[in-house]
């Protein structure tokens, strides 16, 4: 502790504190799905189970009825998969075109743009049900694929990453005779990877972890996302009945996202500093 001021040692004890009353509640869940149905109803609170169990797990990837849990995975894969990839197109695109093409009202465009996404989201559930409704999507994949594809903050984020790459590289681009979407393709597109794997990684959590949508436009079991189908659970295993089966859900929902940031975590960690430029 030598060396390290107070304030330091305020934070490193805040964080550590934080960390205690994030993880704990975490940990308990997972341990309850190891737990026995007789154990978490009879034994109090103990964090690791006396008995080790795989029972609910098995009932819960068995169970291709009325919870379909393995096929709610591919449903979620498929869906968030999709999802990110054309939000990275899209974003990518639109961040180009305000950024190195110039048009009359360019940055005016992108302010009223920037504007609109001041508005809660929840204020476009119904305009948005009723868009997906009119094109028939309602209780397909394409319902949660398509909205938010041209989400602002991802905009914003790859165009001011984008602005910190010298105009110098389009000029001795477009000397070589380079057209427009060859400079995005070959020159830019490789430049911005940093961010791009950023709004990958937050595209995909957030598409995975999306509840509300997904419980408004599907009522077919059998295409619901695991999300939806958590909640669908509650009144399948009951919430007094079968706890175990209920966390041994949960914590199968959490293992994509957890792989993720697991394996993604050195480009996450060296994405953040967004004005860090370009390098060579």
């Amino acid at each position: 502790m030598k060396g390290l001021s107070k304030t330091r040692i305020g934070a490193y004890i805040f964080l550590l504190g934080m960390t205690f009353v994030w993880v704990v509640p975490l940990l308990f869940g997972i341990f309850t799905s190891f737990k026995s149905e007789t154990e978490i109803k009879s034994v109090g609170f103990q964090l690791l189970p006396i008995n080790w169990t795989m029972n609910h797990y098995i009932k819960v990837l068995e169970n291709t009825t009325n919870a379909p849990m393995m096929r709610w995975y591919v449903n979620s894969l498929l869906i968030s998969v999709i999802h990110t990839v054309l939000v990275l197109v899209i974003v990518s695109l639109a961040a180009y075109g305000y950024t190195r093409i110039k048009f009359k009202g360019r940055d005016a465009l992108f302010w009223v743009l920037m504007s609109a996404s001041m508005f809660p989201s929840v204020v476009n559930i119904i305009p948005t049900y009723k868009i997906v409704d009119s094109f028939g999507w309602v209780n397909t994949i394409w319902a949660c694929i398509v909205p938010g594809l041209g989400g602002v903050a991802n905009i914003f984020l790859v165009r001011q990453f984008m602005k910190g790459i010298p105009l110098e590289y389009d000029e001795s681009a477009k000397i070589d005779g380079a057209s427009e979407f060859t400079i995005y393709y070959r020159v830019i597109l490789p430049l911005i990877k940093p961010i791009l794997t950023v709004v990958a990684l937050f595209t995909f959590t957030g598409s995975w972890n999306d509840f509300l949508w997904p419980s408004i436009v599907f009522n077919d079991i059998d295409k619901m996302t695991v999300t939806s189908g958590l909640e669908l659970l509650k009144g399948i295993y009951g919430d007094y009945i079968n706890v175990g089966s209920l966390m041994a859900s949960a914590a199968l929902a959490l293992i994509p996202t957890f792989l993720l940031f697991l394996f993604a975590q050195k480009y996450f960690m060296e994405s953040l500093s967004l004005s860090a430029g370009v390098k060579g």
